[in-house]
């Protein structure tokens, strides 16, 4: 092989391990024994009556979240809490048929000829923003949100 071939084969093997350590960074499981004393807190309010699936550390914009992932009553809950213990978002599981006309409407518009699997409430600072549904399109996943009231967002949450 040779000394130019060589050099580029270390590059690109360089880069990618960079690459795999960047997205590490931004989201890690951790254990429950890993969380702050004011997360864990928040942890055990949260997930009463709850089985805990898992938990990871997220890193955006600088700043250190903690999700906690459970099943509650048999639908999927999922809680991002901040390193002081305050709760910032909460996905939920809805069942579909609990929604009302116009979100459901809404959600069907926008996943066009898919179908739809799933649908979550996502609440932040405890304050219902949107309906996300995850979507089957011949295959291919994707997701779809609405408003509170069933109508396009004008941007994603």
């Amino acid at each position: 092989m040779n000394k130019q071939r060589k050099i580029s084969i270390l590059l690109i093997a360089g880069l990618a391990s960079a690459g795999m350590a960047a997205a590490q960074d931004q989201e890690k499981k951790i254990k429950r024994s890993d969380l702050p004393a004011a997360v864990e807190k928040t942890v055990a309010a949260e997930s009463a009556g709850a089985t805990i699936k898992g938990f990871s550390q997220e890193k955006e914009n600088g700043q250190i979240f903690y999700e906690a992932e459970m099943t509650v009553s048999g639908h999927a809950k999922d809680v991002l809490i901040d390193a002081t213990g305050a709760v910032v978002e909460v996905e939920e599981e809805v069942a579909v048929d609990a929604l009302s006309p116009e979100v459901k409407a809404g959600l069907l518009a926008k996943a066009g000829k898919g179908k739809i699997t799933t649908v979550e409430t996502i609440k932040k600072r405890n304050k219902l923003v949107a309906y996300e549904a995850k979507v089957n399109t011949n295959g291919k996943k994707s997701e779809v949100q609405v408003g509170p009231d069933g109508k396009p967002l004008d941007h994603e949450e």
